[in-house]
């Protein structure tokens, strides 16, 4: 046995201290069209379950603390559950979706085919957390197709043995980072960063809230969808190469801009999830790697949209230049105060991400399939994928605004996506303005005139849930 990764602990704890509930689970379902070998479809599960040591991994706990076990190969079963559905599809995809994982005795995936037609299903496969983030994905969709084609052909995969396996990684994390108690070591010079980096930081942001905060988070959650099309996206990227930022550090920007006008105050802390492959033999690995980083703005002083993105910038690329310190640690030595209620260190998210690659699977066409996933960790967790072609276009940033439905009112959360595409829409047109000009409702209704593209729907997407 080996000792879990730091991360794999704080997911296991708050795993035991939910009680096993769905709220760690990252469901993706796909719908197939064609006629699908389910024999083939089982073995090739296996296989990649096989291959991937982090999906056959169970958590021993041994004196209060998580050790992974990595089962044998006659040890596991992937059953591929079917299952004939219709009218109910999305009341059982659902069900499924939300049902939590006993960690200490089951494989951290399971997997369903929903029978719709002879030639049309959807496959819904469950991860926990702990084993897989949403940049784990693409191996694990390139491993499972790769294995569903040979087996269709009645032959095994012969693969390219991985170069390291999660296992290695974990005991690689503890080396690198050192100890706490060494000043000169890793943990501890970033961590001297982010002492001063957060000194200080509000202990709660004053969101629009409709409800005071309940004791205890239900963790129930809703989502409004948004688009933002290409136009808008093309101008974006274009503001971001012009001022040497990225496309993420523009939305930050206006995300955080907006909710200074909403009332949080001047001190925006926003989370983000950071990818934590830091070395390509990690690129063929499922598992889970990202980390999360607090990104702390000064909105203060009313300056012009291009002046916050050098703030953004200067603040993201120091915090992803000490991005290495596991978030439970760093909420550990800061210490801020503790509730049951709220996301320590701050209650907003934001990530970016490209749309990945999805299953192949020969004779069978396969697409995203939505899973209504009532779960949120966050008062407000803003999920954007951005879609380019294959020369490099941009062609529009789909995503989910997910809200505690303990706090807001949906339509508190509609009003603030409508007001968020408005103000990127005036950042892209005039970045020169000061930012009160820019959130003025004089200088919205004037944006407001031309059509904003707000989705009646939208995929929701495991990279779109990702978690700190």
């Amino acid at each position: 046995m080996i000792q879990s990764s730091l991360t794999q602990q704080r997911l296991w704890f708050l795993n035991q201290l939910e009680d096993a509930s769905g709220t760690w689970n990252l469901p993706v379902a796909l719908r197939l069209r064609g006629v699908v070998d389910r024999a083939a479809l089982g073995s090739a599960l296996l296989d990649t379950v096989v291959r991937q040591s982090s999906l056959r991994t169970v958590f021993v706990d041994k004196g209060g603390v998580p050790w992974q076990r990595v089962l044998a190969r006659d040890e596991i079963e992937v059953p591929l559950n079917v299952v004939a559905a219709g009218a109910d599809l999305a009341e059982k995809l659902t069900a499924e979706a939300i049902r939590g994982f006993d960690l200490a005795s089951e494989l951290p995936l399971r997997a369903w085919l929903f029978e719709l037609g002879p030639r049309e299903q959807v496959l819904l496969l469950v991860m926990h957390h702990i084993a897989m983030d949403g940049w784990s994905l693409e191996p694990l969709f390139r491993d499972l197709s790769t294995a569903y084609g040979v087996r269709i052909e009645g032959r095994e995969p012969a693969w390219e043995p991985l170069p390291v396996q999660y296992t290695d990684y974990a005991v690689w994390q503890r080396e690198v980072l050192g100890e706490v108690s060494d000043p000169q070591s890793l943990v501890s010079r970033q961590l001297r960063y982010w002492r001063e980096a957060l000194a200080g930081i509000p202990e709660e942001l004053a969101l629009p809230y409709d409800r005071p905060r309940p004791a205890v988070s239900s963790h129930h959650g809703d989502l409004v969808p948004l688009f933002l099309d290409v136009e808008l996206h093309q101008a974006l990227t274009r503001l971001a190469q012009r001022t040497g930022t990225s496309l993420f550090m523009v939305l930050q920007a206006a995300l955080a801009a907006l909710l200074t006008r909403l009332g949080a105050g001047h001190d925006i802390p926003i989370g983000t999830p950071a990818v934590g492959r830091s070395d390509e033999a990690l690129d063929d690995l499922v598992g889970f790697f990202i980390n999360t980083l607090v990104l702390r703005v000064d909105t203060s002083g009313n300056p012009t949209f291009e002046e916050l993105l050098k703030r953004v910038r200067d603040v993201d690329l120091a915090a992803f230049s000490h991005q290495d310190v596991p978030f439970d640690r760093l909420v550990e030595e800061l210490n801020p105060q503790r509730s049951l209620s709220r996301q320590a260190l701050f209650q907003v998210m934001l990530m970016l991400n490209q749309k990945g690659d999805t299953l192949r699977l020969p004779g069978v066409e396969c697409t995203d399939h939505p899973v209504d996933f009532p779960i949120v960790r966050f008062d407000m967790w803003l999920g954007l994928t951005e879609s380019k072609s294959p020369e490099g276009d941009c062609q529009g940033i789909a995503g989910e605004l997910l809200y505690s439905t303990d706090l807001f009112e949906r339509s508190t959360i509609q009003n603030l996506a409508e007001r968020f595409v408005l103000l990127l829409r005036m950042a892209a047109s005039q970045p020169q303005l000061p930012l009160a000009s820019m959130n003025s409702p004089r200088a919205l209704t004037a944006v407001r005139r031309r059509p904003v593209k707000l989705q009646t729907t939208v995929q929701s997407t495991p990279e779109m849930r990702e978690t700190p």
